[in-house]
């Protein structure tokens, strides 16, 4: 059984890294002169200022630098060990590459690698943007397939405009295959841009359009962030962005507003389409909110219960002889039931 399947999951590992970092980027988010342009993560070494840290929980001499099994006789190659199930050195493979300072990808538009594996496997997780801070732009790719054979990858970048200062170069995370451990190989990792990877898209909700009905001061989220382009062997590449790269609308304010990270506030009754666009354009799919106000208070009591007494077992009621209740307090966690006397 894989360790972790899906982005969601992967996040709640990541939060608490072994190298932990809990800095927020300010200023360095801002574009500058000195940010370097260097597209280069792993090419027979680490590319200046990379730095790796591998994830809480992990097996952490997963990752190594290996001169054997290369790709194309290159002097050097990034090998991962991936654990058995119930292995006592870590429950799974995984890490994220980094950079001390930001860099200037916005004239790139993939993220490539070769890799290849010991036998036949899905790595559950790769992509970018994990940088140990605030981790704004992160993209990932699910149920990467590998085999013996080397093969070229490509994770299309969302908008490369907003990469201007990014420190998260590539990351990962994989469990055994069937309880079975394996070893898979990476090489030239590297961002590109080619004239082949073409027809970016981009859709929230998944591309659909979703309806919520929610009350007045409830808060809905919008979700099902994807992009997509089509790679040089004619396939459409989808990769899951995280929200930072879209910008939110919402078709009435004084219904529901939207913040920059998706988060609808219901404020008042009606209907509101939130919508979104990268780059300008427009994302497909749209979360439509229904909002009926605030559920009203009843006005008349309720109907006099006319059952006889000898048939019922009463809790709480003035119709009848209730029977003993210790409290109605729950005590349940996030619980918001009270007892007044």
């Amino acid at each position: 059984m894989k360790i972790l399947n899906n982005f969601a999951q992967f996040l709640i590992v990541f939060s608490i890294l072994i190298f932990a970092n809990a800095c927020e980027r300010d200023v360095e988010d801002l574009s500058g002169p000195d940010n370097s342009k260097d597209p280069n993560v792993f090419i027979d070494g680490f590319s200046g200022g990379l730095l790796y840290a591998a994830f809480s929980g992990s097996f952490p001499a997963a990752f190594q630098v290996d001169s054997k099994d290369t790709y194309n006789n290159s002097a050097a190659v990034m090998k991962f060990e991936v654990p058995d199930a119930n292995d006592p050195r870590g429950a799974y493979a995984g890490g994220a590459f980094f950079t001390s300072s930001g860099r200037d990808l916005s004239s790139y538009n993939v993220l490539t690698f070769w890799a290849r594996a010991s036998k036949s496997a899905s790595i559950d997780l790769v992509g970018f943007g994990l940088d140990l801070g605030a981790n704004k732009y992160t993209t990932s790719v699910s149920g990467v397939k590998v085999n013996t054979n080397w093969k070229k990858y490509y994770i299309p970048l969302p908008d490369p405009a907003q990469l201007t200062s990014e420190k998260g170069m590539f990351y990962y995370s994989e469990g055994a295959e069937e309880g079975n451990g394996y070893t898979f190989w990476i090489d030239e990792v590297k961002f590109e841009n080619l004239g082949t990877v073409a027809h970016l898209k981009h859709a929230i909700m998944n591309g659909l359009s979703e309806t919520k009905e929610a009350e007045v001061g409830e808060t809905v989220k919008v979700t099902g962030f994807k992009a997509s382009a089509n790679l040089p062997n004619g396939i459409d590449q989808e990769v899951d962005p995280s929200a930072a790269f879209f910008t939110f609308e919402s078709s009435d304010e004084n219904i529901a507003t939207v913040n920059a990270n998706g988060e609808v506030k219901v404020l008042g009754a009606g209907s509101a389409t939130i919508t979104a666009k990268v780059g300008g354009k427009d994302a497909a799919g749209a979360l439509i909110i229904k909002s009926a106000g605030l559920t009203p208070r009843p006005t008349t009591p309720a109907t006099t219960p006319n059952k006889a007494a000898a048939d019922v077992i009463s809790l709480y009621s003035n119709a009848y002889t209730n029977v003993p209740v210790d409290t109605w307090n729950t005590r349940w966690q996030f619980s918001t039931a009270e007892e007044f006397f």
